[in-house]
């Protein structure tokens, strides 16, 4: 075999791996999409369906809290909806954007911003009718198609001051 055969099969052999991988990135930036989208649609039924049932979350978020005394354990991915189910109570009209997005092989990580009207209770404050907007960034590991892995920060700082500033 001649030195451009060679030097043409190995392009050619590297490129069918080239593919693959660009077409994972695609399913990847997909499933990030579709986070943003099933929130904004308040369909948690398409959110939680995003989750691999072996999910982990690494963050660990004062906000949330322990569970109750006596309460049985929740997974983490029932523990991530039932967190977004109570922010889309707390905020009716809630919308998610994707500010900017980084992805790899298996790794997939965003900047969300999240604005809405405090239309219901939220971290225990009641209703105040005012627009609310504030980020998060997360990086999610991509297994099969599904979030497996969770490491992340949101504003909860930003949201508590807006939900407590003076009325003006």
């Amino acid at each position: 075999m001649d030195r451009r055969s060679l030097i043409t099969a190995a392009a050619l052999a590297g490129s069918a791996l080239i593919v693959p991988a660009t077409a994972e990135a695609q399913g990847a930036a997909s499933i990030l999409d579709h986070y943003a989208a099933a929130l904004s649609a308040h369909d948690m039924v398409a959110f939680a369906d995003l989750f691999a049932e072996d999910y982990t979350n690494h963050q660990v978020s004062a906000a949330t809290g322990p569970p109750p005394t006596g309460a049985p354990a929740m997974s983490p991915k029932r523990g991530s909806v039932a967190f977004f189910a109570a922010r889309l109570a707390g905020m009716p009209d809630l919308k998610v954007t994707i500010e900017a997005q980084v992805i790899t092989a298996d790794k997939v990580a965003a900047s969300f911003v999240y604005t809405g009207t405090h239309g219901g209770t939220y971290f225990g404050i009641a209703p105040t009718g005012r627009p609310l907007r504030f980020t998060s960034c997360d990086i999610f590991r991509v297994q099969n198609g599904k979030l497996a892995e969770h490491w992340g920060m949101g504003d909860i700082a930003g949201i508590l001051a807006q939900l407590k500033a003076p009325a003006t």
